[in-house]
């Protein structure tokens, strides 16, 4: 799974993930010639980004090349079940990437169009939100 190696903090404040309007920073494609970009806003678990590459590398037989651009670096805590409200913050329960709407979340390249679209179509649907699939401008067959 992705995490940090090393934080400053234990647990992050929930404001500081905000999902609130779009992406601009992450928005284009930079390394491969199709990408996957998400349409909604959402936080996206370590276990999700992992399950979606697994995905997406099996249906690539490994040739070609996949680049995460998300990283979870941001500590999601949880209350034990069936506790009472108050007495504090949760434990750390796992990580997630503060996802907005336009953030390119994988690109790929090395491999023809139509195996591109089928894979990032299966690593689409290990993702909780709404996705679209993007190919550069200047890409020739």
């Amino acid at each position: 799974m992705l995490q940090p190696k090393k934080t400053k903090y234990r647990k992050a404040q929930k404001a500081k993930g905000a999902t609130n309007g779009i992406e601009h920073r992450g928005a284009t494609i930079a390394f491969g010639s199709f990408g996957l970009k998400a349409m909604e806003a959402l936080w996206i678990t370590d276990k999700q980004l992992e399950a979606a590459r697994v995905a997406l590398t099996r249906y690539m037989k490994r040739e070609g090349q996949v680049w995460i651009r998300v990283f979870p670096d941001k500590p999601r805590t949880a209350k034990p079940a069936e506790v009472r409200m108050g007495k504090g913050k949760g434990n750390p329960e796992g990580w997630v990437a503060v996802v907005r709407p336009g953030r390119i979340l994988f690109e790929a390249d090395g491999v023809p169009m139509a195996v591109a679209k089928e894979a990032l179509r299966l690593a689409a649907q290990k993702l909780p939100i709404a996705t679209k699939f993007i190919v550069r401008p200047d890409y020739k067959e």
